[in-house]
């Protein structure tokens, strides 16, 4: 098969665990969370289209976690991004947030967590499987384990390598 023509399943992959955030916080804004669940949310603060105060920027100029469990306001989710106003110091904060710009999403009360490869490191590896690389890597954390630090799985492990 020609370069066009196959099947870019990094792609596919990346788009499916992308759509995972997406669809509990559209729960969450209908609905609330349920039992003990909560999302922390790490995104990449100067990807283009995240909106947040100069003063959050100066404080995480690259990366930003938030954590949405008691006490967030209108959440609002869309197809490529939610917004959503958390308090800092006692003051309401409005963030913006592409999906795109996603570094990580988990939920503790699940032992569930999803790691997302930022772009720019993507750029500077060298991947024989396709011009995009793989950019999404999901982790599933183990009984007891923080997902943050919970066993990873590189879907690059199961590409097939040479031809």
């Amino acid at each position: 098969m020609a370069g066009g023509d196959t099947l870019d399943y990094a792609r596919l992959v990346r788009n499916a665990l992308r759509d995972v955030p997406r669809q509990a916080l559209r729960r969450a804004s209908r609905e609330g969370l349920p039992g003990e669940h909560h999302f922390y949310l790490t995104f990449r603060t100067s990807h283009p289209g995240v909106a947040i105060s100069p003063g959050l920027h100066a404080s995480h100029p690259r990366e930003m976690t938030i954590v949405l469990q008691h006490q967030f306001w209108d959440l609002a989710v869309g197809e490529e991004a939610f917004s959503v106003t958390l308090h800092f110091g006692g003051a309401p904060e409005r963030l913006h947030v592409p999906f795109a710009a996603l570094v990580a999403f988990a939920d503790p009360a699940a032992e569930f967590g999803l790691r997302f490869e930022p772009a720019e490191e993507k750029a500077g590896k060298a991947d024989a499987s396709g011009p995009e690389g793989a950019e999404a890597v999901a982790a599933a954390s183990q009984a007891g384990a923080d997902p943050a630090t919970g066993n990873v799985v590189d879907i690059r492990a199961f590409r097939r390598r040479g031809g």
